[in-house]
Parts: structure tokens; sequence; C-alpha cells
């Protein structure tokens, strides 16, 4: 399962996109700023979730 981004908590911090490990996140424009998570180079490490100040990625 890709780790998911709750639209409406992300700030666009880029947090998750400096952490990702795989490049499988980006801030995109075309949804205000926030995160995208690219499923099909997710790899469900995780570790998007643990720097999320806001809590908006899940698993």
């Amino acid at each position: 399962m890709t780790a998911v981004i709750e639209q409406t908590k992300c700030t666009g911090c880029g947090e998750c996109v400096s952490t990702c490990p795989l490049d499988a996140i980006a801030l995109k424009e075309e949804q205000d700023g926030k995160a995208s998570i690219d499923p099909d180079t997710c790899g469900e490490c995780g570790a998007c979730i643990d720097v999320c100040p806001v809590g908006s990625i899940s698993l």
C-alpha cells in the first residue's frame, strides 16, 4: 500500500520531500503547492510519516 497524503492537512512544508529516500514525493503547483506521492515509486518505508509535522501522511 502506498503512503497517502491528506491534502486538507498538508501545509506544503516539504519535509517529506527531502526525507523520501526514493524521491517519490513532490510539491505540486496544481495542488496548491502541497505534497503528492507517486504510487509507482513509493516503497512504503514510512520515512515521510515520521517527519510530517502535521500528521498528514499515513499508510
